[in-house]
């Protein structure tokens, strides 16, 4: 089954709007997905700066979460499975200062959609570490992530 990007753009409003109510003040913008890699952007303005005007820590975290996780419900459309999904860790590092807006990109559905496999085979709980990295307008690494995705279908 296709997925839209409409669809999962829409998931994400209405999980901003009634489940996570910090991923909807932050506005985070789903730039592009499909079955390997996601792109998410956070715009760098009052709700996201810290007192050093670059981006706030916590919107950098919302952003590798989105990142890290928005694949659970690309694979959850595409299979059609309803899906039991967390964080079990997270690991980053800071380069440099987030002083504009940030990209934050995750390469690995694949590793998502075998989780998801994985889970629906077992009928057990599955971990999968996930890196995101978050790149400045001019494409230079201000953070790496390492986001432990636990997923299970119901």
């Amino acid at each position: 089954m296709e997925v839209s990007i409409k669809k999962i753009r829409w998931q994400l409003f209405l999980l901003g709007l009634f489940r996570i109510p910090m991923i909807g003040f932050i506005r985070p913008k789903l730039v592009s997905i499909d079955a390997d890699n996601v792109c998410v952007s956070i715009n760098l303005k009052r709700r996201t700066k810290n007192h050093l005007n670059s981006m706030y820590f916590g919107a950098l975290a919302i952003g590798a979460d989105i990142a890290a996780g928005i694949h659970v419900f690309y694979f959850s459309e595409k299979y059609g499975k309803k899906i039991s999904f967390a964080f079990k860790a997270m690991n980053a590092q800071f380069i440099k200062r987030a002083e504009s807006n940030i990209r934050f990109e995750c390469m690995e559905g694949k590793k998502v959609e075998n989780a998801l496999l994985k889970s629906i085979e077992s009928k057990e709980r599955i971990n999968e570490m996930v890196n995101v990295i978050a790149l400045n307008l001019a494409g230079e690494q201000v953070a790496i992530f390492e986001m432990t995705v636990s997923l299970k279908v119901l």
